[in-house]
Protein backbone atom coordinates (compact mmCIF):
# COMPACT_ATOMS: atom_id res chain seq x y z
CA UNK A 1 0.00 0.00 0.00
CA UNK A 2 1.27 3.73 -0.98
CA UNK A 3 0.54 6.11 1.30
CA UNK A 4 0.95 9.43 1.00
CA UNK A 5 1.19 12.29 4.24
CA UNK A 6 1.09 15.64 4.22
CA UNK A 7 0.32 18.31 6.89
CA UNK A 8 -0.75 22.28 7.13
CA UNK A 9 2.42 22.43 9.83
CA UNK A 10 5.05 22.27 7.43
CA UNK A 11 7.56 19.73 6.51
CA UNK A 12 9.56 19.86 9.66
CA UNK A 13 7.12 19.75 12.05
CA UNK A 14 7.06 16.61 14.75
CA UNK A 15 3.68 15.67 14.03
CA UNK A 16 4.39 14.22 10.65
CA UNK A 17 7.21 12.89 11.17
CA UNK A 18 5.46 10.91 13.97
CA UNK A 19 2.54 9.90 11.57
CA UNK A 20 5.17 9.18 8.76
CA UNK A 21 7.44 6.84 11.35
CA UNK A 22 3.84 5.05 12.10
CA UNK A 23 2.24 4.75 8.50
CA UNK A 24 5.26 3.01 7.73
CA UNK A 25 3.96 -0.08 9.36
CA UNK A 26 1.52 -0.65 6.87
CA UNK A 27 2.69 0.39 3.74
CA UNK A 28 5.20 2.76 1.40
CA UNK A 29 5.24 5.93 2.71
CA UNK A 30 6.34 9.29 1.50
CA UNK A 31 5.61 12.38 3.01
CA UNK A 32 4.35 15.83 0.74
CA UNK A 33 3.77 18.71 2.46
CA UNK A 34 4.42 22.61 2.80
CA UNK A 35 8.29 24.21 3.44
CA UNK A 36 6.20 27.01 5.65
CA UNK A 37 3.14 26.56 8.09
CA UNK A 38 -0.07 27.02 6.17
CA UNK A 39 -2.29 26.68 8.86
CA UNK A 40 -5.95 27.79 8.43
CA UNK A 41 -5.27 27.71 4.72
CA UNK A 42 -8.38 26.18 4.28
CA UNK A 43 -8.69 23.93 0.78
CA UNK A 44 -6.74 26.99 -0.95
CA UNK A 45 -4.69 25.69 -4.64
CA UNK A 46 -2.35 28.30 -5.68
CA UNK A 47 -2.83 29.11 -9.26
CA UNK A 48 -1.36 32.53 -9.76
CA UNK A 49 2.05 30.90 -9.81
CA UNK A 50 3.76 27.93 -10.26
CA UNK A 51 4.39 25.22 -7.91
CA UNK A 52 7.77 23.64 -7.17
CA UNK A 53 8.98 20.95 -4.81
CA UNK A 54 12.71 19.72 -3.29
CA UNK A 55 13.28 16.55 -1.72
CA UNK A 56 13.95 17.49 1.91
CA UNK A 57 17.05 14.95 4.10
CA UNK A 58 14.45 13.65 6.29
CA UNK A 59 14.30 10.15 8.39
CA UNK A 60 12.09 9.48 5.59
CA UNK A 61 11.68 9.78 2.09
CA UNK A 62 9.87 13.58 2.22
CA UNK A 63 9.21 16.47 -0.70
CA UNK A 64 8.57 20.30 0.59
CA UNK A 65 6.14 22.07 -1.81
CA UNK A 66 6.12 25.46 -2.11
CA UNK A 67 1.98 25.89 -1.75
CA UNK A 68 -0.92 24.44 0.15
CA UNK A 69 -1.81 21.38 1.89
CA UNK A 70 -4.31 21.36 -1.06
CA UNK A 71 -1.38 21.51 -3.83
CA UNK A 72 0.76 19.26 -1.54
CA UNK A 73 -1.78 16.31 -2.61
CA UNK A 74 -2.24 16.90 -5.97
CA UNK A 75 1.41 17.00 -6.89
CA UNK A 76 2.29 14.24 -4.58
CA UNK A 77 -0.39 12.24 -5.92
CA UNK A 78 0.58 13.10 -9.81
CA UNK A 79 4.59 12.33 -9.24
CA UNK A 80 3.83 8.63 -7.03
CA UNK A 81 1.21 6.88 -8.83
CA UNK A 82 -1.18 4.01 -7.39
CA UNK A 83 -1.52 5.98 -3.80
CA UNK A 84 -3.88 4.31 -1.88
CA UNK A 85 -4.72 6.90 0.63
CA UNK A 86 -3.97 9.99 1.94
CA UNK A 87 -3.28 10.80 5.38
CA UNK A 88 -2.87 14.74 7.00
CA UNK A 89 -1.47 15.89 10.02
CA UNK A 90 -0.95 14.63 12.79
CA UNK A 91 -1.52 18.44 12.90
CA UNK A 92 -0.37 20.74 16.30
CA UNK A 93 -3.89 21.70 17.24
CA UNK A 94 -7.62 20.14 17.08
CA UNK A 95 -9.77 20.56 14.20
CA UNK A 96 -13.02 20.46 15.66
CA UNK A 97 -16.61 21.57 14.73
CA UNK A 98 -16.76 24.97 12.96
CA UNK A 99 -12.62 24.23 12.28
CA UNK A 100 -13.52 21.59 10.00
CA UNK A 101 -14.07 25.13 7.68
CA UNK A 102 -10.68 26.47 7.34
CA UNK A 103 -8.84 23.75 8.35
CA UNK A 104 -6.04 23.26 5.86
CA UNK A 105 -5.12 19.71 7.53
CA UNK A 106 -8.38 18.84 6.72
CA UNK A 107 -8.12 20.10 3.03
CA UNK A 108 -5.38 17.63 2.66
CA UNK A 109 -7.79 14.62 3.18
CA UNK A 110 -10.35 16.45 1.46
CA UNK A 111 -8.36 16.60 -1.80
CA UNK A 112 -7.55 13.02 -2.09
CA UNK A 113 -11.20 12.30 -1.74
CA UNK A 114 -11.96 14.79 -4.60
CA UNK A 115 -9.47 12.59 -6.54
CA UNK A 116 -10.87 9.56 -5.64
CA UNK A 117 -8.99 8.49 -3.21
CA UNK A 118 -8.83 7.69 0.59
CA UNK A 119 -8.32 10.81 2.89
CA UNK A 120 -7.75 10.54 6.95
CA UNK A 121 -7.17 13.96 8.94
CA UNK A 122 -5.42 13.83 12.25
CA UNK A 123 -5.29 16.39 14.67
CA UNK A 124 -4.31 16.85 18.83
CA UNK A 125 -4.43 19.04 21.13
CA UNK A 126 -1.76 22.02 22.06
CA UNK A 127 -1.34 24.62 24.39
CA UNK A 128 0.72 27.77 24.03
CA UNK A 129 3.38 25.95 25.94
CA UNK A 130 3.81 22.78 24.86
CA UNK A 131 2.80 20.95 21.95
CA UNK A 132 1.20 17.64 21.84
CA UNK A 133 2.98 13.62 23.26
CA UNK A 134 3.61 12.21 19.77
CA UNK A 135 5.28 9.40 21.69
CA UNK A 136 2.22 9.14 23.75
CA UNK A 137 0.25 9.53 20.47
CA UNK A 138 1.72 6.91 18.54
CA UNK A 139 0.39 3.95 19.87
CA UNK A 140 -3.29 5.49 19.29
CA UNK A 141 -2.35 6.38 16.02
CA UNK A 142 -1.77 3.20 14.56
CA UNK A 143 -4.41 2.30 16.56
CA UNK A 144 -6.85 4.40 14.74
CA UNK A 145 -5.28 3.56 11.44
CA UNK A 146 -5.23 -0.47 11.93
CA UNK A 147 -9.29 0.58 12.02
CA UNK A 148 -9.74 2.88 9.43
CA UNK A 149 -8.00 1.20 6.74
CA UNK A 150 -10.02 -2.15 7.24
CA UNK A 151 -13.12 0.08 6.70
CA UNK A 152 -13.22 0.82 2.46
CA UNK A 153 -16.42 2.53 2.64
CA UNK A 154 -14.99 5.80 4.71
CA UNK A 155 -13.44 7.73 1.83
CA UNK A 156 -13.01 11.06 4.13
CA UNK A 157 -12.54 10.77 7.88
CA UNK A 158 -11.56 13.42 10.70
CA UNK A 159 -9.69 11.93 13.72
CA UNK A 160 -8.72 14.10 16.77
CA UNK A 161 -6.76 12.66 19.67
CA UNK A 162 -7.43 14.51 23.55
CA UNK A 163 -4.97 15.76 25.45
CA UNK A 164 -4.67 13.60 27.94
CA UNK A 165 -4.09 9.40 26.80
CA UNK A 166 -7.48 8.36 25.75
CA UNK A 167 -9.93 6.13 27.15
CA UNK A 168 -10.45 4.70 23.85
CA UNK A 169 -12.29 5.47 20.58
CA UNK A 170 -15.76 6.56 19.51
CA UNK A 171 -17.17 7.48 16.72
CA UNK A 172 -18.77 11.01 16.42
CA UNK A 173 -20.70 13.71 14.54
CA UNK A 174 -19.39 17.44 13.59
CA UNK A 175 -20.30 19.84 16.42
CA UNK A 176 -22.18 22.62 15.09
CA UNK A 177 -22.10 25.22 17.75
CA UNK A 178 -22.00 28.91 16.66
CA UNK A 179 -19.54 31.56 17.91
CA UNK A 180 -19.42 35.01 18.50
CA UNK A 181 -17.06 35.99 16.30
CA UNK A 182 -15.93 38.99 17.60
CA UNK A 183 -13.09 41.08 16.65
CA UNK A 184 -10.12 42.66 19.28
CA UNK A 185 -8.51 45.75 18.40
CA UNK A 186 -4.96 46.38 19.75
CA UNK A 187 -1.90 48.29 18.99
CA UNK A 188 1.39 47.27 17.60
CA UNK A 189 4.70 47.68 19.35
CA UNK A 190 4.95 50.82 16.64
CA UNK A 191 1.62 52.00 18.01
CA UNK A 192 0.03 50.62 14.34
CA UNK A 193 -3.54 48.80 14.85
CA UNK A 194 -4.20 45.69 14.53
CA UNK A 195 -6.98 43.03 15.02
CA UNK A 196 -7.10 39.72 16.54
CA UNK A 197 -10.27 37.42 15.19
CA UNK A 198 -11.49 35.61 18.25
CA UNK A 199 -14.02 32.64 18.30
CA UNK A 200 -16.46 31.87 21.59
CA UNK A 201 -18.67 29.50 21.28
CA UNK A 202 -22.12 30.59 22.43
CA UNK A 203 -23.79 27.19 23.26
CA UNK A 204 -22.65 24.39 25.27
CA UNK A 205 -21.15 21.37 23.68
CA UNK A 206 -23.64 18.92 21.92
CA UNK A 207 -23.03 15.69 23.52
CA UNK A 208 -22.00 13.11 20.63
CA UNK A 209 -20.29 15.53 19.20
CA UNK A 210 -16.29 15.62 18.32
CA UNK A 211 -15.63 18.41 20.88
CA UNK A 212 -17.71 15.75 23.56
CA UNK A 213 -15.53 13.16 22.61
CA UNK A 214 -12.46 15.13 22.74
CA UNK A 215 -13.57 16.65 26.26
CA UNK A 216 -14.86 12.80 27.54
CA UNK A 217 -11.07 11.77 26.78
CA UNK A 218 -11.74 9.70 23.92
CA UNK A 219 -10.04 9.78 20.24
CA UNK A 220 -13.22 11.07 18.23
CA UNK A 221 -13.61 9.53 14.45
CA UNK A 222 -16.17 11.83 12.22
CA UNK A 223 -16.96 10.67 9.09
CA UNK A 224 -17.88 12.93 6.70
CA UNK A 225 -18.46 14.18 2.85
CA UNK A 226 -17.97 16.26 0.28
CA UNK A 227 -21.38 16.70 -0.59
CA UNK A 228 -22.46 19.95 1.08
CA UNK A 229 -26.27 19.95 -0.19
CA UNK A 230 -29.12 20.02 2.39
CA UNK A 231 -31.04 17.30 1.22
CA UNK A 232 -33.71 17.54 3.29
CA UNK A 233 -34.19 21.31 2.93
CA UNK A 234 -33.74 20.63 -1.63
CA UNK A 235 -36.37 18.22 -1.32
CA UNK A 236 -38.54 20.72 0.76
CA UNK A 237 -38.48 23.65 -1.38
CA UNK A 238 -38.57 21.30 -4.63
CA UNK A 239 -41.85 20.50 -3.28
CA UNK A 240 -43.04 24.50 -3.58
CA UNK A 241 -44.70 25.90 -6.51
CA UNK A 242 -42.49 26.74 -9.35
CA UNK A 243 -41.47 30.68 -9.37
CA UNK A 244 -42.38 31.81 -12.72
CA UNK A 245 -40.06 34.58 -13.96
CA UNK A 246 -40.41 36.84 -16.91
CA UNK A 247 -37.72 38.73 -18.71
CA UNK A 248 -38.77 42.38 -20.64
Amino acid sequence: MRILITNDDGVYSPGIAALAQVASRFGEVRVVAPDVEMSSASHSITASRPVTYKHTPLPFDAYRVNGTPGDCVMLGTTLWEKVAVVLSGVNIGTNLGNAIWHSGTLAGAKQAALLGLRGIALSAPATDREQPNFEVLKPWVAKVLEMLLEVPDLPLVNVNFPARPPRGTVWSRQSMRHYDGKVVRGKDPMGRTHYWFTVVPVEATEEGTDRWAIEQGYVSMTPLRLDLTDHRKLAAVADLERWNLSFA
